[in-house]
């Protein structure tokens, strides 16, 4: 049976040849998949172009050399992941050790985030993985964090607002573009081969200066209502607690209580599932058994009343306790 490629995969395959990069070969390989039609045709192919993939992946977190892996292949841990993204002396490290418990080493001079820095964000009775990168300028798709640019659940531009923030903003945002990393700004329509769509916001830092409410006029009318912006110090910590909100806001999860039949809820720890999964998504994810066995939930919190029956595909809300019947 023949293959019947569309013209997108030929021009993804031409980029990949084209790449001289590990990430950009792999971005150009996970393109060719996406729009590879699924028939007996395509078997053998997807077959071999899964192997390659996970054999380029491999490389990547080795650091290209099969020995110790890469200091760029950072595992998403906690609920979700997001990126400081910004300019040299931005402030993203000292945002970083605001947000986290995270001691990353900070200075009054550009470049001192020479690799990345970790920090975990405690936040409400879950945790959100924050990674502190060196600055991004130029082509992005050089940079050997690009990956991670990609596949993050939220980026966070960090910019200066006693510099010029708005157009660092509408260059960060032209350069990720320019390596197929596209933010808000740039609609919701169709992506170009080898495009992914990246949720974004803007902490505006040294919100403590005279320039600051300026800054912020500028900035959002610089991205006009599509990313929000959030004026922030990581001197004397204004705004921290509503840059904390917005990110969990940004990565666009919930979190879903369960309760046995006849016992109280379980409180202590909440599954965490992407805004808009329903009750069997919930279901599935507790367990295979669950969701096979599924008869119907009672739920506490978005029904219109407490203990109110609802079907498998409920949309859940943030809070939401669910009691499974199977």
């Amino acid at each position: 049976m023949p293959a019947n490629l569309p013209p997108q995969y030929f021009k993804a395959e031409e980029e990949y040849k084209s790449a001289k990069t590990l990430p950009e070969k792999i971005a150009a390989l996970e393109a060719m998949m996406a729009v590879m039609p699924h028939h007996k045709g395509t078997d053998k192919l997807r077959a071999q172009h899964t192997r390659h993939l996970s054999q380029l992946r491999e490389q990547l977190e080795s650091g290209g050399k099969g020995k110790r892996p890469s200091i760029y292949h950072i595992e998403k841990q906690g609920a979700a992941q997001t990126i400081l993204v910004g300019p040299p002396n931005a402030g993203k490290s000292s945002i970083l050790a605001s947000l986290t418990h995270a001691a990353p080493h900070i200075a009054d001079y550009p470049y001192t985030t020479a690799q990345p820095e970790i920090g975990m964000m405690p936040y409400r009775d879950i945790q959100i993985q924050i990674i502190d990168l060196p600055p991004t300028e130029g082509d992005v798709r050089k940079l050997p964090f690009y990956n991670l640019l990609r596949t993050a659940d939220a980026l966070v531009f960090v910019v200066d607002a006693s510099g010029e923030p708005d157009a660092e903003v509408l260059l960060l945002v032209e350069e990720l573009a320019d390596g197929k990393v596209f933010t808000p700004l740039f609609g919701s329509g169709d992506l170009p081969v080898g495009g992914v769509r990246a949720r974004a916001l803007v902490a505006l830092n040294k919100a403590d200066s005279a320039d600051a409410p300026a800054a912020a006029g500028k900035v959002r009318e610089a991205v006009t209502d599509r990313i929000r912006v959030v004026a922030v110090s990581a001197r004397d910590g204004t705004g921290i607690e509503a840059l904390k909100d917005e990110i969990y806001g940004v990565v666009e999860i919930v979190r879903v209580y369960t309760k046995v039949p006849g016992k109280k809820a379980d409180l202590g720890t909440p599954f965490v599932l992407a805004r808009g999964s329903t009750v069997m998504d919930l279901a599935r994810e507790i367990h295979r058994d669950f969701a096979e066995g599924f008869r119907f939930a009672r739920i506490w919190g978005s029904g219109r009343f407490d203990g109110q029956s609802v079907e498998r595909d409920h949309v859940l809300e943030d809070g939401d306790i669910i009691e499974l019947h199977l």
